[in-house]
């Protein structure tokens, strides 16, 4: 029930609320506040021309060189996140207007919201979102992009009806598992096209009144460039992807962080052990300055054992939650149901 109320709400509050995200929080004052009787005039700190500050829980990084998942971005009409290895063309007419929110602390992105432009001609407009879950840090009982789908159909509202049930495609070299619903009452067709990269489900989700104008979109979604399956690249061009590695007998030394404010909010991290056992990058989804400093300086300290691959050592990825973990999504009887 709530994947299908984000994708519901996908179109129609992203594309509200996104306007006001782009844009500058207001003109600046060029006068001059005066503090106390005596103490005189002072100059009003002024924020430069088209910057945002953001006091808050904020994504982070240990080091400027290593791709995140959020760092999608387009240029020239050409999607590229170099974290996920995607790279897509945008179709002609569509394009990005506004930038998404920053990563939700449960672990969700969304790299990209694909809009036709002022010059796009048809009978209905749509949207195209791609968004990526952290399956490290996912809510959901979940494991796997082909469970996530199922987990999805499972908990569609009564309100949508089942057009496609999931099914495997394959998409620029690649196996998504595609699952398409609608809504007789909107007159909106869904299609959600997942796969899994490097421990994560990216969606790409398609959606529109004109059945036709999906139709073309599939195609177009078909000519994104994509990674090789995991099993043929992890461990030589990006690390092993193994949940709660930094676990019992995998951490020789370990040193917790001291939070002596905001103790009690989530702080979702993704780490890179190197092949020594030493972490090498540290990511943080959402954490304030403060305690992105706190958990820092404890990583640092901390020393794994190797990963063996084949009898190598090779780096790893992995996740671990500080503060307060957000509680996880109970299965509905529907879901024990299925299975």
């Amino acid at each position: 029930m709530y994947v299908r109320l984000f994708h519901f709400l996908a179109a129609c509050v992203l594309s509200a609320w996104l306007p006001a995200w782009g844009q500058v929080a207001g003109q600046q004052d060029s006068a001059k506040n005066t503090v106390g009787s005596s103490s005189g005039a002072q100059a009003v700190t002024k924020v430069p021309q088209g910057v945002i500050l953001v006091k808050g829980a904020w994504p982070s990084a240990s080091d400027y060189v290593t791709p995140l998942p959020e760092d999608g971005s387009i240029t020239n009409n050409v999607f590229e996140d170099k974290y996920f290895g995607i790279t897509w063309a945008l179709p002609p007419d569509w394009i990005e207007k506004y930038k998404g929110p920053p990563p939700s602390d449960s672990g969700r992105y969304v790299l990209a919201q694909i809009v036709p432009a002022d010059t796009f001609k048809g009978p209905a407009r749509g949207s195209i979102l791609i968004t990526a879950d952290d399956m490290f840090f996912t809510p959901f009982s979940v494991s796997s992009s082909i469970e996530y789908m199922d987990y999805m159909k499972n908990n569609l509202q009564a309100v949508y009806k089942v057009e496609r049930a999931p099914s495997q495609v394959t998409i620029g070299g690649r196996v998504f598992t595609s699952f398409a619903y609608w809504s007789p009452a909107a007159q909106l067709h869904w299609c959600v096209l997942a796969t899994q990269i490097r421990c994560h489900t990216v969606e790409v989700v398609l959606t529109s009144r004109d059945t036709e104008l999906l139709d073309r979109s599939m195609r177009d979604v078909n000519k994104m460039k994509l990674p090789a399956e995991e099993s043929l690249t992890q461990g030589d061009t990006v690390p092993v992807c193994i949940k709660d590695y930094a676990s019992g007998e995998n951490v020789i030394a370990r040193v917790d962080p001291i939070l002596t404010e905001r103790r009690f909010n989530a702080i979702p991290v993704r780490i890179v052990i190197d092949k020594h056992g030493r972490i090498k990058h540290i990511h943080f989804l959402r954490a304030f300055p403060d305690q992105a400093k706190a958990v820092t300086d404890a990583l640092e300290q901390w020393k794994f054992r190797p990963y063996l691959r084949d009898g190598k050592p090779v780096e790893v990825e992995t996740g671990i939650m500080f503060g307060y973990a957000p509680r996880p999504v109970t299965p509905t009887a529907k879901d024990n149901a299925s299975k």
